[in-house]
């Protein structure tokens, strides 16, 4: 099983020489991926633009984001990522997901009344056709350029029992976030019996977590404000195994999870990284703690 670490990057406003020291530094170090979020609401690198400066930046690392696919019409959605793919040298992953559940979010993606579990299940389909020439969704019209990747990959995320069975239909990968060992492995099962039933076969080396992360005791307190924002009435699992703190709780998460059957994690730093120099003590940290697990 290849273990391997993207580096979430891009939260803040965007400064292009902070970006770009941290985005050389990570590729230096041996990270696979360097992530970005679609957090439209928030102060954040807008991953499409942001993974673009980054692939003229680096040479070598994957540029992967989570990115809502809504709000914009689906050739043009399309057309955006497939010229993103080319400018990075066919080194993007995609991961969709349906963005936060706040109204004013919604409104801005313009999915205030709609289920956008629903608007997912179509656009999926759409998106592959086009990136592999055919025409498709509303605009009926074929992408004049198409993605480097044949096929580029879209990963999918959540894990109540709609994104579950959509992620087995219809994804290529899976990737979720603040669950335990235990939650993740019963995650990974489902979505394979789904994909079993629909005919089809996930790689078993396509899924993943992302991880929230403290370094210091006193991150404990973010990790629990984290834990209850996202799961507010689930106390069932120990907070260590959802949102670790300290390097050896780290690697034991990590190392469980591996055991469950995941094998793609993105580390994300809960405090709050403002500086060039603190990203690179961050960086120096989390290659010191995780890469001699990336395999």
């Amino acid at each position: 099983m290849k273990v391997r670490f993207a580096v979430s990057v891009g939260l803040g406003p965007p400064d292009p020489a902070q970006l770009a020291e941290v985005a050389q530094e990570a590729e230096q170090r041996g990270f696979d991926t360097l992530w970005m979020s679609d957090l439209p609401a928030m102060a954040a690198a807008e991953p499409g633009l942001g993974l673009g400066y980054l692939a003229a930046v680096t040479t070598r690392v994957r540029l992967g984001g989570n990115f809502i696919p809504f709000g914009v019409q689906p050739y043009l959605f399309a057309h955006r990522l497939a010229q993103l793919d080319r400018l990075s040298g066919g080194r993007l992953l995609v991961t969709l997901v349906p963005g936060l559940p706040g109204a004013d979010e919604r409104r801005v993606l313009a999915t205030a009344g709609r289920h956008r579990g629903r608007m997912m299940d179509a656009l999926v389909p759409a998106l592959r056709r086009l990136w592999t020439g055919e025409p498709a969704g509303d605009a009926g019209m074929a992408l004049p350029v198409l993605p480097v990747q044949q096929p580029l990959e879209i990963w999918l995320g959540g894990s109540g029992p709609e994104a579950l069975s959509r992620a087995g239909r219809l994804a290529d990968g899976w990737l979720g976030s603040l669950l335990s060992p235990a939650g993740a492995e019963v995650v990974r099962q489902s979505i394979e019996d789904e994909a079993a039933r629909a005919g089809r076969r996930i790689d078993p080396e396509h899924f993943g977590l992302s991880i929230a992360y403290g370094r210091r005791p006193d991150d404990m307190a973010h990790a629990a404000r984290l834990r209850r924002a996202v799961r507010p009435h689930d106390d069932h699992d120990d907070p260590q195994q959802l949102v670790p703190v300290g390097g050896p709780g780290l690697r034991e998460l990590v190392g469980r999870l591996v055991g469950a059957g995941l094998s793609k994690f993105v580390v994300r730093p809960l405090a709050p990284v403002s500086s060039s120099q603190q990203w690179s003590d961050e960086l120096a940290w989390l290659a010191d703690t995780l890469l001699d697990l990336q395999t």
